[in-house]
């Protein structure tokens, strides 16, 4: 049945044409723009949240491996932005997009649910990179991630610039390259411009300092913790 899902949405995005795209951005937009100013519902965005947890788990810690990226504790506006980004197409998700249909999901709900995950404590054991290149990664950082992404990666919430301390390597080199070749279409287009020139090299090292970059010890959650909000819900694998 999922994969029936997934078929059906690639077909849709193929079809998309550049009127279509132009459309879902400006519509995405309207979307961000109403969401960033309403009053959110924790308990609201808990119960939003609960489609979201058989991928992202219940803690949202994603999974090591990077399929699913760790989301708790992003800035509530990145965690819109994406949201609308994927609901009006300027996004590719396929695995996530059947999920915004069938919740049909309203910008309420994407800022209860951005407030909610914002406020989760983030998991100590993100994956990490190799860590045999990392005085490279961190000149390459310096050089090209702190005018926007920090120091010690922790973004900026206002200019819906990601919180990517903390995030899993593998996550970080995908969405690196998605966002070189223009895979990722939302990503900012002076990125897409600064990093066409690295190498494999390049992006393994950068992204294995950066997957090393901890967030402050108030906002991880204690070993051993889980989130008591799902206290029965699954932990295993998460589909893929």
């Amino acid at each position: 049945m999922v994969r029936h899902i997934l078929v059906i949405t690639l077909t849709c995005l193929l079809m998309i044409g550049q009127p279509a795209a132009e459309q879902g951005i400006n519509q995405a937009m309207r979307q961000i723009e109403e969401a960033i100013h309403l009053t959110p519902d924790i308990y609201n965005g808990r119960e939003v949240y609960r489609i979201c947890a058989v991928c992202h788990m219940p803690e949202g810690w994603g999974t090591e491996d990077g399929y699913y990226p760790q989301i708790a504790g992003q800035h509530s506006t990145v965690i819109i932005k994406q949201l609308a980004d994927i609901l009006a197409r300027n996004r590719d998700t396929p695995t996530m997009f059947p999920f915004t249909i069938l919740e049909n999901l309203q910008p309420q709900e994407f800022a209860d649910v951005a407030a909610y995950l914002a406020g989760q404590p983030m998991t100590r054991d993100n994956g990490l990179g190799p860590g045999t290149d990392l005085e490279h990664g961190k000149r390459l950082y310096e050089e090209n991630c702190i005018d926007c992404h920090g120091k010690n990666g922790e973004g900026t919430k206002k200019d819906y610039m990601p919180l990517i301390q903390g995030q899993h390597y593998n996550y970080l080199v995908r969405q690196f390259e998605w966002i070189r070749t223009g895979k990722r279409r939302n990503a900012d287009e002076k990125m897409v411009e600064q990093i066409q020139g690295f190498t494999d090299r390049n992006i393994s090292a950068i992204m294995d300092y950066t997957s090393r970059l901890k967030p402050p010890s108030g906002r991880l959650a204690a070993p051993g913790w889980q989130n008591p909000d799902f206290p029965n819900f699954f932990r295993g694998e998460s589909p893929k």
